[in-house]
C-alpha cells in the first residue's frame, strides 16, 4: 500500500467516525490515569470502554463531555477538536450528547417529569405546554409514561435508570453515553435495560458509547470497543467484547472476560 493510499484510508475512516480520540492522556496532577489512548467510534455503532474498576473508564467519559480536560491528545466530535473550542462552543457540542450516569443523577426534589423537562427549559424556548408534551413522549420511549408526576423516591432503581435515559433523550442527541448504567440492577432489570438501549439505537439511529464491566451487557450490546489496562495504564486491546472473550490472549483481558482470578476487578 502506498503512502497516498494509506492516507486516503485514514481519511475515510475518520470521516465515518462520530468520535475520534487520538493519543489521549488523562492525569490527576502527576498521577497518570490513562496514557496515549486512541480509538474511533463509528456512526450507529455501540462502542464499549471495558476494563476493571479503577482503570479510568468513567474518567475517560468525563474528559469526553467537558468535565475533565485531558493532559494531552485530542478528542474530535464530528471532526471538531473538542478541547480547542471556547466554553460556549463546547456547550453547543455537548447538545449532541445524551449522558446517563451510573446513579441516574436524578434530582430527588423534582418529579420525574420535571427532571426530564430541565434540559428543555435550559436550552430551548419552548413553552410549558410543548415541554410537557415532549416530556410525555420521552418518558413513553422508555416505558415510564405513568411516572411523569412521581418523585424519584416513589419509583424503583430500574425505573430511575430509565428516567435518566429519558432525560438524556430530551434534546434528541445523536450520541448517547452510558456510564455503568446497569450497575446495581438485578439480572432481569439489567436485561430489560439492554433491550431498551438497543431498541433506542435502532429506532433513533443514535451512536452509543458505553462504559461497563458487566459482561452480559457488554456481550449483548457492543459491536466494538477498547480494553483499558490498570497495569499498563493504556488501551491494550481493541475489538468487540465477543472477539476479546474468544480470541484475545492478553492475560489481563482474558482474566477479565472470563472472570478468572488475577484480574483487578473489585
Amino acid at each position: 500500500m502506498t503512502r497516498t493510499t494509506e492516507l486516503a484510508a485514514i481519511d475515510k475512516t475518520e470521516s465515518s467516525s462520530v468520535i475520534s480520540v487520538r493519543n489521549l492522556t488523562i492525569s490527576y496532577g502527576s498521577r497518570i490515569i490513562q496514557k496515549n489512548v486512541s480509538f474511533e467510534v463509528k456512526s450507529g455503532s455501540v462502542f464499549a470502554i471495558m476494563g476493571p474498576s479503577g482503570c479510568g473508564k468513567s474518567t475517560l467519559i468525563r474528559s469526553m463531555v467537558g468535565l475533565l480536560q485531558p493532559t494531552s491528545g485530542t478528542i474530535l466530535v464530528n471532526g471538531t477538536n473538542y478541547w480547542s473550542q471556547s466554553d460556549r462552543k463546547r456547550v453547543e457540542i455537548n447538545r449532541s450528547f445524551g449522558v446517563v450516569f451510573q446513579s441516574g443523577a436524578i434530582w430527588s426534589s423534582m418529579t420525574v417529569g420535571e427532571n426530564v423537562a430541565l434540559p428543555l427549559q435550559m436550552f430551548t424556548s419552548l413553552n410549558a405546554r410543548s415541554i410537557r408534551q415532549l416530556v410525555q413522549l420521552k418518558l413513553g420511549l422508555v416505558g415510564l409514561s405513568d411516572a411523569i408526576d412521581l418523585y424519584p423516591s416513589e419509583i424503583s432503581g430500574g425505573m430511575l435508570k430509565r428516567a435518566g435515559l429519558a432525560r438524556a433523550l430530551a434534546l434528541d442527541p445523536k450520541i448517547l453515553l452510558f456510564d455503568e448504567v446497569s450497575a446495581g440492577l438485578d439480572p432481569i432489570a439489567s436485561a430489560r435495560l439492554d433491550d431498551l438501549i438497543l431498541a433506542l439505537r435502532d429506532g433513533l439511529g443514535a451512536t452509543i458509547l458505553m462504559v461497563s464491566h458487566e459482561l452480559p451487557s457488554l456481550l449483548a450490546l457492543a459491536d466494538d470497543g477498547i480494553f483499558l489496562s490498570t497495569i499498563e495504564r493504556t488501551a491494550i486491546a481493541h475489538g468487540s467484547p465477543q472477539y476479546l472473550k474468544q480470541d484475545c490472549n492478553i492475560s489481563e483481558v482474558f482474566n477479565f472476560m472470563h472472570r478468572l482470578a488475577g484480574t483487578t476487578e473489585t
